[in-house]
This record gives structure tokens, sequence and C-alpha cells, in this order.
């Protein structure tokens, strides 16, 4: 870090320039727990890129929102970068072939979270058919006829220093960026807040706080320079706001390559240091113990607060967007669990089935009993391999038998341990008595279930192995479909009205 602070002349006078700070956090939010981490086991693992799967599965719903609509048919074929689906609404995201390929199908697949979705079926392994073009005897294609993949950028590379503003949120945009800490929201919708509203902290989020995950841990290690530029181009975007980089203090080499990347850039920039404390990555609790701040409640959002987050990973995923031209349709995914041979941090296209990234690790020591998509606390059980990476999975755990065990959930006793873990400040206890009298209007309206953050840590102390927050989520599901069913009956009374 620099020593001395840095003179510049603005206007005819002189202005003071801070340099970059590392800072230990001052506000701890209430509740949290502290679960088995279990991140060595692939934290020291560099980033290896996956040889092309002869298969890609790429759904139009790798994101929160209206799933993307499909444009390309069975026959078609694709180029890397190609659009393949078009964005359906304000809340939607891009998706972008991401690989060169034929497309055997479109027909509906489960996602992560269980739920199915239009998903186009790339085979890698096929040649484009070019007019004309002859084979041998043996059935070999004739050299003219061997198309190589572009290694070119897929959309023109931008100077963000001389780009408008305008023109770098349409390259987000165009690039299919979202969230890829796991909510997947459109980081173009984030980065673009609503009139009256600014932003003045713009929080980045390297906590990865979820066991066994070190993915964006290694991007932090590894592509510090590329999380840096990204932060560049967003306060561009955003206007000059102050930055804040918030990590875990279990990752002081990740804090290192940050300060080292950081040392010279200008303006308001902190590293702030968050003890070590489940849920330390939730947007809210980070607003909280970086700047201080209170998100209220829903439908409250951080900008209301003056605040936008963004994890690291999507960070450096914006910078390849505008300087390399190189839109989301890889990330880096950790595939890690004791029945793993070798769990590995892995560059990977979206739409890589599981069993392919599994296959990459040396296969498995032994049957799984338990597969999640995601981290022990907030993923989700899948039934099969067959289950293909989206933009946002962060994270692949096999776990053997010994890890994991058979329960079965009992009344609630009335503990209170869920109530001291909720860092919500919610009443757990109440709200899944609730939701098991099929009560959804008192969880809703009395116990606040809406502003449940799904992060597990009710059911992580539960003694009695309650599914709190399953409960949590049928009710706030159950709430939302209410809401879509009263939307959409005002929306067609509005209609016959006119």
């Amino acid at each position: 870090m620099p020593s001395a602070l840095s003179v510049h002349t603005i206007r005819g006078r002189f202005a003071i320039i801070q340099p970059m700070k590392t800072v230990k956090s001052s506000f701890h939010f209430k509740g949290g727990v502290h679960p088995d981490y279990n991140k060595e086991l692939a934290r020291g693992k560099a980033i290896e890129s996956i040889p092309l799967p002869a298969e890609l599965v790429v759904s139009m719903s790798q994101h929160l929102g209206a799933p993307a609509k499909c444009i390309v048919k069975a026959g078609d074929f694709v180029r890397r970068g190609q659009l393949i689906g078009e964005k359906n609404g304000f809340i939607s995201v891009c998706v972008r072939a991401p690989a060169d390929g034929k497309v055997k199908a479109v027909e509906k697949r489960p996602g992560p979270a269980g739920g199915k979705a239009d998903a186009v079926i790339l085979d890698t392994t096929a040649k484009p058919e070019i007019p004309g073009q002859e084979t041998s005897d043996e059935g070999d294609e004739s050299p003219s006829s061997q198309v190589s993949c572009p290694t070119s950028p897929i959309l023109p590379p931008l100077d963000w220093r001389a780009a408008s503003r305008e023109d770098l949120l349409k390259r987000v945009e165009e690039a299919g960026i979202c969230g890829m800490g796991g909510a997947g929201f459109p980081t173009s919708v984030k980065l673009n807040p609503p009139p009256g509203k600014r932003c003045e902290y713009l929080v980045l989020n390297g906590a990865e706080c979820e066991p066994y995950l070190t993915a964006d841990y290694r991007v932090m290690l590894e592509r510090a320079d590329r999380i840096r530029v990204g932060i560049e181009i967003m306060r561009k975007i955003l206007g000059q706001c102050a930055v804040r980089v918030a990590v875990e203090a279990n990752k002081p080499e990740a804090i290192d390559a940050l300060e080292k990347a950081l040392a010279d850039i200008e303006g308001n920039v902190e590293i702030v240091v968050l003890p070590v404390l489940y849920p330390q990555g939730s947007e809210k609790h980070q607003i909280f113990a970086t700047v201080g701040r209170v998100v209220p409640e829903p439908p409250a959002l951080p900008i209301d607060v003056g605040c936008v987050v963004e994890n690291v990973g999507t960070v450096a995923a914006i910078a390849d967007a505008v300087e390399k031209g190189e839109p989301l349709i890889s990330r880096v995914t950790t595939v890690s669990g004791d029945a793993v041979v070798e769990p590995k941090n892995i560059l990977a296209p979206c739409g890589t089935k599981y069993a392919d990234l599994v296959a990459f690790c040396g296969g498995v020591k032994e049957p799984p009993a338990k597969v999640i998509s995601g981290g022990t606390m907030m993923g989700f059980a899948v039934p099969s391999l067959e289950i293909a990476t989206t933009k946002t999975t962060s994270g692949l755990l096999l776990l053997s038998r010994k890890r994991v065990f058979q329960y079965g959930s009992g009344p609630c006793i009335n503990c209170g341990r869920c109530l001291r873990a909720c860092p919500m400040n919610l009443n757990p206890a109440e709200i899944s008595k609730a939701v098991e009298a099929d009560d959804i209007q008192s969880a809703e309206k009395e116990y606040h279930v809406m502003d449940c953050i799904e992060c597990g840590a009710c059911s992580f102390g539960c003694p009695e192995y309650r599914t709190i927050t399953q409960m949590c989520r049928r009710a706030k599901n159950s709430i939302r479909a209410r809401i879509a069913a009263e939307k959409a009956k005002a929306a067609a009374a509005a209609g016959k009205g006119k």
C-alpha cells in the first residue's frame, strides 16, 4: 500500500486523495453460527479449465427473474458467444452459447433448485454443415470443411475510460451478466438505480462464508487484477462512489492479493476484514458490517440506503466483458467433499453436467450418500449428476455416508436456539409452527417470514432437527404465488374495463 497521500490538482486546487487501506469491521450483526467450514479440501487448488465436454445443457433460467426466451431450434449450428436466449422482461438476463455446437434439442430440463426450464442441448463435437463440402471415402471431412472454434473476442472490446456510462451498461446487459454469488439478480438492473436513488457505497462481496466453497477465494487470489478493473468500470457506471471490499478474516492470502492489486487505486476504497461468522455473505448483513447501514424490511433494497452489492466473481466478469469482449458463458465452480477423489476449483462452460465435473476430479472414492449443488447451508440436494451448471453454480459437493445421516424431525421444545441463531431477528420457531398448521397468514403478518433470507442458521442449531428453513421457503413460495395470482386477476379486470 502507498505510504503517503497522493495529491491531485482539480480545477486549479489541490485535492488530497486518501490511499486504499485495510480495516477491521466495526459492526457486528446479531445471531449467526459457526459450521465446520472444511475449506482446506480445495482452498489450495489453483483454478483449472475443464476440457470442453461433448454435450452441454444450457438452461434458459440461469438467473433470478423471467427465463430467457430461446431463439434457436434443433438442428441449428451455433457459435461460441452467439445469442441463444433473449432477455425476456425487466428482471431477466440473456443467454449466450458457451461453445460452438449443434443444437440437438430444446427441452425442459431440471435445474439445481429442482424446477424445470427450457434448455438447449448442445453437441459440441458437431461441425457446421457447409454447402458443397466433400468427404473422403473413409468419411473424414476434407481440410476445406474444417472449422475451428473462434478465439477472437465475442463482442468488440471497449476502452472503459473512453466509453460512456450508457455503453458500459449496455455491455453488461448484452454480456448476460448476473450476480454470481447465488441469487443471480440481473447486474445491469442493479447498476442502474431508479430516479432519485444514488449509490454511495459499492460493496464487493468476497466473504464466501458457505462451508467447502473456495471459488471466490481463488478468483480473489488469482484474478485480483480483474477485480480492480471491474471496480473502476462499476464506479464509472454508478458515479464515483466509495468502495468497500468485504473479506472474511480466514482468507489472509486473498486479502494480500487484493491489497497489492488495489494499492494505487484512487478514491475512498477500503478492504474490510470481517470476523468469521456465517452468514457474513448475506447482502444485508454485509452492508451493515461494512458501512453500518441497515436495509429496511422488504420491499426495501440496498439502493434505498445508498448501497450496491456485487459478488467478486461478478466484478471480474464485468472486467472481462468490457475489456475482452467475453460474455458470461463460463464460471469457476468448487467441486469438493470427502467422496471426491481430488477436490478442485474448475473453470467450466455454463451448461457443463455435474458428471463431467466429477470425472475431471478423478471420479469418486465411494458412492456419495448426498450430492449438493452449492454449499451445505443454502445449497440444494440433487438427485442426479445429469444436472448442469449455470451462471450461479458456485459449488458441487459429494459427501460420503460418514458425513451425513438420516434423521426425523421432532416437535419444537422451545429451547430458543433458532432465535439466537437467526441473523434477521425473526422467531423461526413460531414461523415453523404456523406453517405446520397451514397458517400462512400468521407466518406472513405476525412473524414476517418474507424477511427470512433462507440462510439455514435456524435449522443448523435446532436440536430436534426441525426443517425450519424449508418451512420458511414453503411459506414464501405460497405468498409469492398468491401475490402473482392477485396481480394477474387485477390485470385481467383492468383489461375487461377498457
